[in-house]
């Protein structure tokens, strides 16, 4: 009988806890809309279909990177660059005319930034040198797709997804790359709020309103009047566009405020707020515990990060297959490969398998990169 290393089981003990953790985390935040949501007319289906995009997105990831993780990442990053070509008008943000309010944003670029981090992850997992090339052009093609659908912020994130996932292939340290990603999403999150409470230098603030648009930033202020107004429950799930005076004096308006977390704040309070960013810690910690390896762990962290920043500043969170790509690309990362006796788990790491944290490889091409 053969007795798999101890350092595999453990790996695998470490997988278990992060899972609970994030089960946890996704009921709590289903549970809390449905609190919110009691006693008024409110939708929670929002909320309840994006976990359960999540939830879906993560299990279809976890199972299928452990079978074919360059395979699965390719075929998404293909699905999502011809989802944001071939339906643009469905997709919130993708055009500007008119007739569409301004500070519309977000699921095109999305879209672009899924398809150009599948892309990497899938070249970061292969050891075909042509391949990951292949996939790399791929990704590149991705980023220059973006003027098709004038998507400025689309063309720029997907383009920094690659750049980063060059660097991180030389990068070893996964813990440092990860929380430099935290922050960088942290900040994002504080100037957009400081935006809305005019908290920042008048210079400072009429630069940064100029490219988000004073419509945005209307909705914002909106947002945090709300949040302000009801701190613990919120106004209720989907309740902003009934209570926004800017959505009602703008003409064909999606009816969100474009920020994820001012969202949050404005519909279910602190406690929404909270398990947002408890539910984007979750997936960065999913990703440190990971098997894979640190090109891939990196890039997929790029990836959410920018997801992440398109949602504080944008309404990237407002399609479907946006969010199941996300809990995609996180399971695909966090898959543990198949134990094979005498065997690199096949396409499962970057390279040559060898994670030099420590200087040593792992077992059948598992680094862990802590």
């Amino acid at each position: 009988m053969t007795i798999a290393p101890a350092g595999r089981g453990r790996a695998r003990e470490r997988g278990s806890t992060s899972d609970g953790a994030g089960a946890v985390i996704l009921a709590a935040c289903a549970i809390w809309s449905l609190i919110s949501a009691a006693g008024r007319e409110t939708g929670p289906e929002g909320v309840l279909l994006a976990l359960l995009a999540v939830a879906a997105g993560f299990a279809c990831g976890r199972i299928c990177g452990t079978l074919l993780p360059v395979a699965t990442a390719t075929v998404a990053a293909v699905a999502a660059l011809l989802l944001g070509l071939l339906s643009p008008h469905g997709v919130p943000g993708a055009t500007a005319t008119t007739d569409t309010a301004p500070g519309h944003a977000g699921a095109a670029a999305a879209l672009l930034v899924l398809a150009a981090g599948a892309a990497c992850c899938a070249a970061a997992a292969s050891r075909q040198v042509p391949l990951r090339f292949a996939l790399r052009l791929l990704a590149l093609g991705t980023a220059c797709a973006a003027p098709a659908l004038r998507s400025v912020a689309g063309f720029a994130a997907a383009l920094g997804v690659l750049l980063c996932s060059l660097a991180a292939a030389r990068m070893r340290q996964r813990l440092l790359g990860l929380a430099g990603l935290a922050l960088a999403t942290g900040l994002v999150v504080a100037t957009s709020w400081a935006i809305a409470a005019d908290a920042l230098p008048q210079g400072l603030k009429v630069s940064l309103e100029g490219p988000l648009t004073a419509h945005r930033v209307q909705l914002w202020q909106d947002a945090l009047e709300m949040a302000g107004e009801h701190p613990v429950l919120g106004i209720g799930p989907g309740r902003f566009a009934e209570l926004s005076p800017t959505v009602e004096q703008t003409v064909h308006s999606d009816g969100k405020p474009h920020s994820a977390p001012l969202q949050q704040a404005a519909e279910q309070g602190v406690t929404g707020v909270v398990l947002l960013g408890a539910s984007f810690g979750w997936l960065l910690y999913v990703l440190w515990r990971s098997p894979r390896s640190t090109a891939v762990v990196l890039t997929a962290g790029t990836t959410l990060t920018a997801l992440a920043v398109l949602a504080s500043v944008g309404n990237a969170l407002s399609l479907t297959p946006v969010t199941a790509g996300a809990g995609l690309l996180a399971g695909l990362a966090s898959a543990r490969s198949p134990i094979v006796e005498g065997t690199a788990g096949a396409g499962c790491t970057a390279d040559d398998g060898e994670d030099r944290t420590h200087g040593t490889p792992e077992p059948d091409g598992v680094g862990t990169g802590r």
